[in-house]
């Protein structure tokens, strides 16, 4: 499908926020989804996640979470600094953020009202997590890759699951250092035991980034392809 795209300026509670927004040129009527970022930034490879699902029939907007800062842009290599920023990052500061976004995907009239989806990987995967809790009167399908962090932080994501109203599909690597094996089982029961419509997955040969084609290093192209599939179907199913 071919795509139109933009970078757009939406107003926040702390200002303008720059947000990337890809939708198909055929018109008509889509859903909506958020692509929330990594710790680096809204950098090329969030744009090209933003610029992939749109051609799947949606209409797609990465918000840029760290339009507070001085620096928005963080190589690969710095994952120090990257992380130094997105821990300055605070949630409900975030949640403002994600609301502006939403705000604005539903003022749009080749959004399909009430089919709002979000995704995000690594701190944008927590980040998905807390708005299927905080905004769960418009988040409809959230699919969180990788959070990091979900039980963590005061209150956490993790102390919200109750209030999730969508259903989820979370991915994870087995082989993740920075998601250790008891956050995973945690979220699991946290979910479960609040009797929410959830699937999860855990790909044994995956660590942190599997999904990020950019990072060589981290890259799982079989793990990647699988969950990228997944979420297609996921969207399609609960969005379309």
């Amino acid at each position: 499908m071919d795509v139109t795209t933009s970078t757009l300026q939406l107003n926040t509670p702390d200002g303008k926020m720059e947000a990337y927004e890809v939708k198909p040129k055929e018109p008509g009527s889509y859903p909506g989804i958020l692509v929330l970022m990594e710790a680096f930034g809204l950098n090329d490879h969030i744009k090209k996640v933003t610029e992939r699902i749109a051609r799947e029939g949606y209409v797609a907007i990465a918000p840029d979470l760290f339009h507070r800062e001085s620096e928005r842009l963080v190589p690969y290599s710095d994952l120090q600094k990257a992380v130094g920023i997105m821990n300055r990052l605070q949630d409900p500061k975030v949640m403002d953020d994600v609301g502006a976004a939403i705000a604005h995907l539903k003022s749009q009239s080749n959004v399909k009202a009430g089919s709002i989806g979000v995704t995000g990987c690594c701190m944008g995967g927590r980040c998905t997590y807390l708005p299927a809790a905080h905004h769960n009167k418009d988040v409809k399908a959230a699919v969180p890759f990788y959070p990091g962090g979900v039980p963590m932080g005061n209150p956490s994501p993790l102390s919200r699951t109750a209030e999730i109203a969508c259903p989820l599909y979370l991915f994870f690597g087995e082989k993740d250092p920075l998601i250790p094996k008891e956050h995973v089982e945690q979220i699991v029961k946290a979910l479960t035991d609040a009797k929410k419509n959830f699937t999860y997955k855990v790909y044994p040969d995956a660590g942190h980034g599997f999904f990020c084609d950019d990072r060589p290093g981290s890259y799982h192209e079989p793990s990647a392809k699988d969950a990228w599939g997944k979420t297609k179907s996921f969207f399609a199913q609960h969005l379309k």
